[in-house]
């Protein structure tokens, strides 16, 4: 049906209009807030996979062992296996050829000077033909010299007793006035016990001395007060002491000069040292020793008595050949500290080359060469700077730092291949 003339169609209204274009403007405001929400999602996803990706590709902080640069003491020591030994230790040998009878002693046994320790009998060629006579003649004038020289060494060595003790004496008459310092008595009282040991020796030198002239004198007959009436002659003890080993413990025949028992002192020990002689040349007589490792917590004291003048080539467990030297420690403590300790024994002994009280230190780690000096890596605030230091002593496991760093300053140690000047570092947890 047709609309009546003069009226509008009901869409067209001008109301109708207005209220379309308003659901049409609305509509387009959604639309470009919707496209400004996603543009901004985007652009925030964007900047955090590039945050991401950045703090990705970031180089990591290298972890690091971290050491304070402290004071404190600091020791330099050398320490080198050894074992122990009997000081004055005398082979009996057998004067003569002959059918040794068997040797009765053991090991352990006390001897006293003169005791008849074996017997050698004649074999069945005769004992004392031209040839045996004249070398048991020239035997007997070899003793003869031995034994002058035995008692020359006898009284240069009480001579140098004598003299050590008039020394020690006007030491410690100084010392209660405070005129020479403590170390002086010290070294003063260990060279006159040193003395003391040494004439000790040239005694027992010449006794043992004696008795090869008279086992030599035996041996041509020309002793009758110990000649043996069944044509033997006897092995005598040429010193009191104990039976350190029996090289002959069964009868048999033996030629002149074969050693038959070895007689010393278990007291008077020893220790011997044998140290590359690069590290030798920094020892002389009078420093200090501990002795550890003997089988007691508790160490020993000693001081080196003799650093043997001449050397020798022993290889390594590696193989590579290396020039040593024995150096000589003596006890200094009482008997009874080391009484357990026999011959042959294996000690660790630990010399001291220098100490002091109060240095700049850091771990032995923490420094390395560096051009033509040393070098550490300090760090700040998490950096690690490269610093040129100056290196004094150096022990066992850490350095003297005479110059370079400061005590409370961090440093690294064993560094490694990855840290450079400059490197950002965190420590190790």
């Amino acid at each position: 049906m047709d609309a009546p003339v003069g009226s509008e169609p009901l869409g067209t209204t001008p109301l109708a209009a207005r209220l379309s274009g308003e659901v049409r403007s609305a509509r387009e405001r959604r639309r470009a807030v919707a496209r400004l929400v996603r543009r901004a999602l985007l652009v925030a996803a964007g900047s955090m996979t590039a945050g991401a990706f950045a703090l990705a590709m970031r180089p990591r902080p290298v972890l690091v062992d971290v050491a304070t640069v402290v004071r404190g003491p600091l020791v330099v020591e050398i320490e080198e296996s050894g074992k122990t030994r009997v000081k004055d230790r005398y082979v009996v040998s057998a004067p003569v050829a002959g059918s040794l009878s068997r040797v009765g002693h053991e090991p352990g046994d006390v001897v006293k000077e003169g005791d008849t320790l074996a017997e050698i009998a004649p074999t069945l060629s005769p004992l004392l033909d031209d040839r045996t006579r004249t070398e048991a003649e020239a035997r007997l004038g070899a003793a003869l010299a031995a034994l002058s020289q035995a008692r020359t060494a006898k009284a240069r060595a009480a001579a140098a007793e004598e003299l050590a003790t008039r020394e020690l004496a006007r030491t410690r008459t100084l010392a209660r006035t405070g005129t020479v310092p403590a170390q002086t008595l010290e070294r003063e009282e260990f060279d006159a016990r040193m003395r003391r040991e040494e004439s000790a020796s040239a005694t027992f030198a010449e006794k043992v001395a004696g008795e090869e002239v008279r086992m030599a004198r035996a041996a041509l007959g020309q002793d009758p007060e110990h000649a043996a009436k069944d044509r033997h002659v006897d092995v005598f003890a040429p010193v009191t002491g104990t039976v350190l080993a029996v090289h002959q413990k069964s009868a048999g025949v033996v030629p002149p000069g074969a050693p038959l028992l070895e007689i010393g002192d278990p007291a008077a020990l020893e220790v011997v040292v044998d140290l590359l002689t690069t590290d030798a040349v920094h020892i002389e007589p009078g420093t200090p020793v501990a002795i550890r490792g003997w089988g007691e917590e508790r160490p020993l004291d000693g001081r080196v008595r003799l650093v043997e003048p001449s050397a020798f080539t022993r290889p390594s467990a590696l193989g590579v050949d290396e020039q040593r030297v024995n150096v000589v420690v003596a006890f200094t403590g009482p008997r009874e500290s080391f009484a357990a300790l026999g011959d042959g024994y294996r000690v660790e002994a630990r010399f001291v080359l220098w100490r002091a009280a109060d240095v700049t230190k850091v771990p032995l780690g923490a420094v390395f060469r560096h051009g033509d000096g040393w070098g550490a890596y300090a760090v700040r605030d998490g950096i690690a700077r490269l610093v040129s230091v100056a290196v004094g002593h150096r022990g066992e496991r850490e350095a003297e730092i005479t110059s370079g760093l400061a005590a409370g300053a961090a440093v690294l140690v064993h560094p490694g291949d990855r840290v450079r000047d400059g490197v950002r570092v965190e420590a190790r947890r």
